[in-house]
């Protein structure tokens, strides 16, 4: 097993802008998981395999480097981890729209975007009548409600990112599978569907934390309030 003083962090490296040696083992980071290889080079191709992404043509690989840049990397192009700057890979699926491209009605910061692009999955930003939203499709429920996949929108207020994030919007409805209802919801047209809108909000001991809370930090919330619901009335139905 390799010494962990031998493997070289190239997140951390690029962030400290130190320069990456040549011929070393590498840490890297693909999303959120992080890998350690032996090859100085691999092509986008081997990238996406590593990470599971498969098969490779169904998914697109992006590397950001330092300063912000996020560059698209082929399928058989090869990227060297000695190239300056070079911090992380993320990956996003091509194979969710049916032929469309994504919506990008609005631009977010750059960390939302990393988040997203970090999940895996099909996102949007629409803006509508309604306000500014970031759809998030298929992503992952609790167990014990009737489905185990959702689309989550949530709302981007005017003064975003010093105006706190608040509540989430579910398509389809959730309910409890014990039968049991969950309280403070209601509806909200969104994209011309009928979401089921949570009423949940932070708490004078949880405040927005204006220049650390974004994006991710909400989708937290949002999943630890699946969790939460259980917690309130524990689940009715037997193990």
């Amino acid at each position: 097993m390799k010494d962990e003083n031998e493997i070289v962090d190239l997140e951390a490296y690029s962030k400290e802008g130190k320069p990456v040696p040549k011929e070393k083992t590498y840490r890297i980071k693909i999303d959120r998981q992080e890998y350690v290889v032996e090859k100085e080079c691999m092509t986008g191709r081997e990238l996406l395999t590593l990470a599971g992404k498969n098969p490779p043509e169904r998914y697109q690989l992006n590397m950001k480097v330092k300063g912000g840049k996020v560059e698209t990397v082929g399928l058989n192009e090869t990227v060297c981890f000695t190239k300056p700057g070079l911090e992380k890979f993320m990956t996003l699926p091509l194979d969710q729209t049916e032929g469309q491209s994504p919506r990008r009605q609005f631009n977010l910061l750059e960390d939302d975007v990393e988040f997203l692009e970090s999940l895996g999955l099909l996102w949007e930003t629409l803006s509508d009548a309604t306000g500014m939203w970031v759809i998030i499709y298929d992503y992952p429920v609790h167990s014990g409600y009737n489905v185990q996949k959702v689309t989550v929108a949530i709302k981007i207020e005017p003064g975003y990112p010093r105006t706190q994030l608040d509540m989430a919007y579910f398509l389809p409805a959730l309910s409890r599978a014990d039968g049991q209802p969950i309280g403070a919801t209601s509806t909200q047209m969104i994209d011309g569907k009928s979401f089921q809108r949570w009423s949940r909000h932070r708490t004078g001991q949880n405040p927005w934390r204006e220049g650390i809370d974004n994006l991710s930090t909400h989708m937290g919330l949002v999943s630890y309030w699946f969790k939460q619901e259980f917690e309130k009335r524990p689940n009715a139905v037997p193990a």
